[in-house]
């Protein structure tokens, strides 16, 4: 059971809409953009934890330097 992937064309015109299936270079086109987003989204993800991890870093070395918790997180925030 294989879906075969389509694209609609309208001819604004006359209004006729065709369901044309997808050509190989537009399926290729299609998987490479899938796996730039991916990596897109890894790296994201990767951005978010790195800031994460300074910030829970950086809370605890003004702990270390005697702050409190609410003075620290007040200086990060």
């Amino acid at each position: 059971m294989s879906e075969v992937l389509t694209k609609v064309v309208v001819d604004c015109a006359t209004g006729q809409v065709e369901y044309v299936p997808l050509t190989a270079e537009e399926l290729e086109e299609r998987a490479l953009m899938a796996a730039q987003a991916e990596q897109e989204r890894l790296e994201r993800e990767a951005a978010e934890l790195a800031k994460a991890e300074a910030k829970a870093s950086g809370i605890a070395k003004l702990l270390a330097l005697g702050l409190t918790e609410a003075e620290a997180q007040a200086l990060v925030n």
